[in-house]
C-alpha cells in the first residue's frame, strides 16, 4: 500500500466542487438557472431533476422562464417550486412558468450569507474528515513498516499543506459569494 497525497487531493477537489454547487444554488439578486438545480419534480411517480423535464431560460436579469417538454407537468413543477426553499411564487400561464426574482432585502441577504457560511463550514468538515482518514492511512503504513518515520513526517506535512490550501480555496469561494450577495 503506497500512500499518495495526490489521491486525497482529488477527493478534496471533489469536495470543493460540491461546495461550489451548493453556492450556485443560493440565489443572489439576479435570476440564475443554478438555483433550480436541486428542485425535483414528480414525473410518472419518480422524483426527477427539473432541468431534465423542462428548459429554463432567462429573458431578463430578474426572470426565469420554465417551459416543460410535457405540458401535463406544469402543475407538478409549480408545486415543486412552491415547496422548495426558494421563496419565490411561480406564475403559471398554462404554457410556461415564470419566476420573478425580487430585489433581496437586507434581512434576506444576511440569511443567505449565513447559509453560504454553513455550506463553507460543511465543506471544511468534509476536508477535515479526509485529512483524518489520510493521517490514519499514513500511521497504519508506518505501523506495518511500509514507510519510514521520515516518510511519515513528510507525508503528514504535505497533507497538512494541501489541506490548508483547500481550506483557503473554500474561504475564497465563500468570500466571493458573500460579496455577490451583499452587492445591491
Amino acid at each position: 500500500m503506497s500512500i499518495e497525497v495526490k489521491d486525497y487531493d482529488v477527493r478534496m477537489l471533489k469536495t470543493i466542487d460540491v461546495v461550489k454547487a451548493n453556492f450556485a444554488s443560493v440565489r443572489a439578486g439576479r435570476a440564475n438557472a443554478g438555483v433550480l438545480d436541486r428542485i425535483m419534480v414528480e414525473y410518472y411517480g419518480t422524483p426527477t431533476p427539473l432541468n431534465q423535464v423542462a428548459s429554463v431560460s432567462a429573458p431578463d436579469p430578474r426572470t426565469l422562464v420554465i417551459q416543460p417538454w410535457d405540458a401535463t407537468l406544469l402543475k407538478a413543477i409549480e408545486k415543486a417550486i412552491q415547496t422548495s426553499d426558494l421563496g419565490i411564487n411561480p406564475q403559471n400561464d398554462g404554457r410556461v412558468i415564470r419566476l420573478a426574482f425580487p430585489q433581496l432585502t437586507e434581512e434576506r441577504r444576511k440569511e443567505l450569507t449565513k447559509q453560504v457560511k454553513k455550506y463553507a463550514e460543511d465543506g471544511k468538515v468534509a476536508l477535515r474528515n479526509l485529512r483524518r482518514e489520510a493521517m490514519d492511512d499514513i500511521k497504519a503504513a508506518k505501523k506495518n513498516s511500509e514507510i519510514t518515520e521520515d516518510d511519515q513526517k513528510n507525508l503528514e506535512k504535505e497533507l497538512q499543506e494541501l489541506t490548508d490550501k483547500r481550506y483557503k480555496d473554500i474561504d475564497e469561494l465563500c468570500a466571493k459569494k458573500e460579496q455577490e450577495l451583499m452587492a445591491v
